[in-house]
């Protein structure tokens, strides 16, 4: 079998950032999926369900919620190995062009301290594995290691 695109990133030399993983097209339209990488790879210890199902529930409430950006939001979820979530668009954007948007996201996500939207049986099949606390300090930790001042290697994969 074909190795699929993300499996063909160097994991050892990837930093967190902001990376476009890929561009589909469907019908005259474009996706583009973005890589939201908030650790590093097989260096750093991976973020616990708890934090990224709140993470989870916080952003994709933020994204859907944006003015400029809620009619363009198809996904966004984590990676399966927890070191990151997956944003996609309808559009053909680059990593630049949302910057702000996800400095925004985990801005909110920083600073949110309320009950967390959709943390309930009634509309969430695990709402008990929550931790806010925790994903409000790991949005600090991407928001001051990484999404402020931001720069070209963390916006390109590596080679």
């Amino acid at each position: 079998m074909e190795k699929i695109a993300s499996f063909t990133i160097d994991h050892i030399k990837l930093q967190p950032g902001i990376y476009v993983s890929r561009k589909d097209h469907v019908g005259g339209s474009t996706i583009t999926t973005f890589d939201l990488r908030m650790t590093s790879p097989n260096d750093e210890p991976v973020m616990n369900t708890a934090e990224v199902h709140t993470i989870e529930h916080l952003a994709a409430t933020y994204l859907r919620n944006d003015p400029q950006y809620k009619d363009s939001v198809i996904y966004f979820g984590p990676m399966g190995c927890r070191t990151g979530f997956y944003l996609l668009l309808a559009g053909d954007y680059e990593s630049g062009d949302i910057v702000n948007l996800i400095t925004n996201m985990f801005e909110f996500i920083r600073d949110y301290n309320g009950e967390i939207p959709g943390a309930s049986p009634k509309d969430c099949g695990n709402y008990l594995d929550m931790n806010l606390g925790m994903a409000n300090y790991l949005a600090k930790k991407y928001l001051d290691n990484v999404l402020t001042n931001i720069d070209e290697s963390h916006l390109v994969y590596p080679q």
